[in-house]
């Protein structure tokens, strides 16, 4: 073991050596106290916001004296809650968790509503047992609530959980920084691989529904839609850069107004877009874009007024390259864009008409990498 001296000096005499202070040893941290910290630890290890939101819901659950913990976490727009993460114990004490989009017109969302809109935290009693609802504020603005139901009153749990709400406020804001472009709001390409493979291995629960309601099975595939506006750099020489981009962040918010909340949403830069359209077959995308597409060209910008967008899409199977899949998508923009602009083509239906081939489709300019 190592030991610390100090060296003091006396008059002109030869300075003498002596051994430092021994250490004072801190009492234990209390178990509770760290089992706390260990549980921000371990939530806020994560990267991935999806994986963020799972480890919220399950430390809150595990500390609080709660019977289920819920996530709800509102869209960009602010307009409707996106996504619920639910965490429960089972008769063992075994927790699970699950995600789902949640019905608009659900009536057990009002309250998180109440929530979000005053900024307050509250509780309430019914016929099931006690909840506590509790705002995720950042920057005056609610981007969540977390949900607690009990057996019995939650008093003792409202500081735990306020403080878990800043702690992910916080965060959640750091990744989404990261993750979506600042403009628009919406993902960007950097975040695009990963949420490919999810919609391959863990599709959501809007899907599921969609797919019961259509009485079908859930291999109607993933398709991956790129598109761009029509002549935007004419917009910007004629108009400007800000009214460039007010066109983009308007577009962003038609984009959101089309498409299912299960459909994802990205900005690659520039005029380029891509959706990642989930449980349709190949008629029901076509519908679904062409929809957007005209949805678009019939929107009066201001200043601007009619812009359009040309749109490529191909089908994105299990086991295909991320890159390969776009190249696929971009030969079909491409031969919309060739072909008049302000159109709708799908890859595969090029290929059985033969005409990406008569064509002779370059790569196109879309660079992953």
């Amino acid at each position: 073991m190592s030991v610390a001296y100090d060296i003091v000096a006396q008059n002109a005499a030869p300075a003498r050596i002596l051994p430092a202070a021994a250490p004072t040893l801190r009492s234990p941290m209390p178990p509770a106290q760290a089992r706390l910290l260990d549980s921000v630890a371990a939530f806020t290890h994560h990267r991935d916001i999806d994986a963020l939101d799972h480890g919220l819901a399950l430390s809150l659950a595990e500390l609080a004296p709660a019977r289920a913990v819920v996530l709800c976490k509102r869209a960009v727009d602010g307009r409707h809650v996106e996504s619920l993460v639910r965490c429960a114990a089972d008769a063992q004490g075994v927790f699970s968790l699950r995600a789902c989009a949640p019905d608009a017109d659900d009536p057990a969302l009002a309250p998180v509503w109440h929530c979000m809109d005053q900024q307050q935290s509250h509780a309430e009693a019914n016929a099931e047992g006690h909840c506590l609802y509790v705002p995720i504020l950042h920057e005056g603005r609610a981007l969540g609530a977390l949900q607690l139901e009990s057996d019995a009153p939650l008093d003792g749990a409202h500081a735990l959980a306020e403080g878990f709400a800043r702690i992910y406020a916080n965060y959640i804001t750091l990744l989404n920084e990261s993750e979506r472009d600042k403009l628009t709001g919406l993902y960007n390409r950097r975040t695009f691989e990963r949420h490919l493979q999810r919609l391959f291995h863990c599709p959501g629960a809007a899907r599921e529904k969609d797919e019961r309601r259509a009485g079908r099975a859930a291999s109607d595939g993933v398709w991956l839609a790129i598109f761009d506006i029509d002549h935007f750099k004419r917009i910007n020489d004629t108009f400007g850069h800000i009214y460039g981009d007010e066109v983009i962040l308007l577009l962003a918010q038609q984009m959101r107004a089309s498409f299912r909340q299960g459909d994802v949403l990205f900005r690659f830069g520039g005029e380029e877009f891509v959706i990642l359209l989930a449980g349709h077959d190949e008629a029901e995308a076509r519908r679904a874009l062409e929809r957007f597409r005209e949805r678009v060209a019939s929107y009066l910008f201001p200043q601007v007024g009619h812009v359009t967008v040309s749109v490529g899409y191909a089908l994105a199977a299990m086991g295909d390259y991320p890159e390969t899949v776009i190249d696929r998508a971009d030969k079909a923009l491409y031969f919309a864009k060739e072909h008049g602009r302000n159109r709708t083509h799908g890859y595969e239906e090029l290929v059985r008409q033969g005409a990406l081939v008569a064509e002779s489709m370059s790569t196109g300019s879309i660079d992953l990498f």
